[in-house]
């Protein structure tokens, strides 16, 4: 793919993204025998903000929403260009240390307790996918995402405990149940981005599609070169990811992180050991 490519796919991401969340608000409700709001909802939602008024908290905390959006756009930009993976968790955890700090920045306690709960999340799963980008280096041979959607060989199928961590992790780096601690919207309704409105609200609220785009396209990697697999793979972790939303209720933050650090990423080591000794 080339530069260009990656550029205006990168550029029309929260499109693609809210295109997504419209099809999972639709699905959702199909699961729980409603009929749900129309597959456009996100974007009446998204022009909805823009004619509201921008309450500013102080300037520092806006800019660290705006960066939070620039950042995970970089992330995925890094992605879709066929860069370095590891380079584009960076980013990505970067972004999600944007949000944590403009959280942390304001007096609010609901905004802290929300920073501080995304902090949690970050504990949890980034590891994860660090470890994702290890496995997949011993595949394909390249931390080059472009060098794994090119690689004759299907991660897949020698990362099966790997790919179980991770199809287990959505959730979690999602938002949503079991694992939407840090949103928890029957306790603190927005997270982090409490105290944002307005169009800053909007720039947080943007960059969670872009992190629906970013999340899938791992899960695409999985398939290396076999493109028809890797569009089979997201559309199976979709409807898992929404089945698992719809049938599990929220857990507290001790249990998010323990469920992560004692099963799913001891999963993924083992399964990276067996990668080590296998090509050893």
């Amino acid at each position: 793919m080339s530069y260009w490519t990656a550029f205006i796919l990168t550029l029309f991401s929260p499109v693609i993204g809210g295109f997504i969340y419209g099809l999972e608000r639709i699905v959702r409700a199909r699961m729980q025998g409603r009929v749900g709001p129309p597959l456009l909802q996100p974007f009446y939602d998204f022009f909805k903000l823009m004619d509201k008024r921008s309450i500013i908290i102080h300037s520092f905390h806006a800019f660290m929403g705006i960066m939070y959006l620039i950042g995970t756009w970089f992330a995925l930009f890094v992605l879709l260009s066929g860069g370095d993976l590891l380079i584009a968790i960076f980013f990505h955890v970067l972004s999600l240390a944007f949000l944590v700090v403009g959280g942390f920045s304001v007096r609010s306690p609901y905004s802290v307790i929300g920073a501080m709960r995304e902090l949690l999340h970050m504990v949890a799963y980034e590891p994860l996918y660090v470890l994702s980008a290890a496995a997949l280096y011993l595949v394909t041979g390249t931390f080059q995402v472009s060098g794994i959607l090119h690689s004759k060989h299907v991660p897949l199928i020698y990362l099966p405990l790997f790919f179980t961590a991770v199809l287990f992790s959505l959730p979690a780096i999602l938002k949503k149940s079991p694992f939407d601690t840090a949103e928890a919207h029957q306790e603190i309704i927005g997270g982090p981005e409490i105290e944002y409105s307005g169009k800053f609200y909007e720039a947080v609220y943007t960059a969670k599609w872009i992190e629906y785009v970013y999340a899938f396209f791992f899960i695409f990697l999985f398939a290396g070169g076999n493109h028809i697999l890797g569009a089979l793979l997201i559309i199976f972790a979709f409807f898992f990811f929404n089945l698992l939303d719809n049938v599990t209720a929220r857990v507290n933050f001790r249990q998010m992180v323990a469920f992560h650090w004692y099963i799913l990423i001891p999963l993924a080591v083992i399964n990276l050991m067996l990668i080590a000794l296998w090509r050893s």
